[in-house]
């Protein structure tokens, strides 16, 4: 039986059907080790926004179903709870870095049906993070990426105050030249859809693994934008493996600011006018091409 009040180690029995015998504390909405009676020790994470777990296992699953690069193994979930295995983790290392550039192109070249596809199983409505994320599905990237990861979420930093009406126009102008700004054309890829770096697990193992997708059909680079955005560890490495892998087209270096839009107006709706400032500059940047 689910109870409102039920915790992450009552939720990790339920699950998994083993007993917990050690449990951590953690934030609200914060995954928690909880140590299972055979010695297993596991991640439960609880979200209660309708449709968000639904949305993260259907991502895991997505991601792990391509074979390239490595994720927690979803042990138990329901509508509220999400139970993964915990990884051991490590210091970032150059070999990994590599091979981990290398993982994440094959992820993209295992494609989506269109851009905005969400994972099979998956909700049309889902998160990233803790913001709304509507999976509306595309066949041109451009015309896309500015309907549905741009313009609404200029839309909402508009009506929560945090962006002027005013500098509204500067992200619509982006969009209106995102045809020019775009590159030449690419096939719909397979994304994590929130590679921050804190979504990046350097594994004991010298193994990367990543968690909290926020999965869906997209372009490439805007994954590899999103790692650059907020640092990572020997992303030197990550990117030549990548190139190796997987040659990106010519210009990439100068299209970083138009993939950073969209994480970037995220981070301004959900935390303010200093991610205004930032996603504001890159915007004009882009237009100054």
């Amino acid at each position: 039986m689910v109870t409102r009040d039920e915790d992450p180690g009552q939720a990790a029995a339920r699950l998994t059907g083993r007993r917990p015998v050690d449990a951590a504390r953690g934030m609200s909405g914060s995954p928690v080790e909880v140590l299972l009676d055979d010695g297993t020790p596991v991640m439960v994470k609880r979200a209660d926004a309708p449709g968000a777990v639904r949305a993260e296992v259907a991502g895991l699953r997505w991601l792990a179903a391509a074979g390239a690069v490595r994720v927690p193994a979803v042990l138990g979930h329901d509508e509220r709870w999400m139970v993964t295995e915990r990884v051991a983790t490590g210091d970032p290392d150059a070999k990994a870095a590599l091979r981990f550039g290398q993982a994440l192109a094959a992820l993209h070249a295992s494609g989506a049906p269109r851009f905005g596809s969400a994972p099979p199983g998956g909700p049309r409505d889902a998160y990233i993070g803790l913001a709304p994320m509507r999976n509306a599905e595309g066949t041109d990237w451009s015309g896309w990426y500015a309907e549905h990861r741009v313009l609404p979420y200029v839309r909402g930093a508009v009506e929560r105050g945090t962006l002027r009406p005013g500098e509204a126009a500067v992200f619509e102008r982006v969009c209106a030249r995102l045809p020019e700004l775009a590159g030449p054309a690419e096939p719909p890829a397979r994304l994590h859809g929130d590679l921050w770096n804190g979504n990046v697990l350097w594994g004991a193992d010298g193994e990367v693994r990543l968690i909290d997708p926020a999965a869906h059909g997209g372009h490439r680079e805007t994954d590899l934008a999103m790692l650059q955005l907020f640092g990572c560890p020997h992303l030197d490495h990550v990117l030549a493996g990548y190139r190796e892998s997987a040659p990106l087209a010519d210009g990439w270096r100068e299209r970083v600011g138009v993939h950073q839009l969209f994480p970037l107006l995220v981070h301004t709706v959900l935390f303010g006018r200093g991610y205004a400032e930032q996603a504001l500059s890159v915007a004009r940047g882009a237009l100054a091409v």
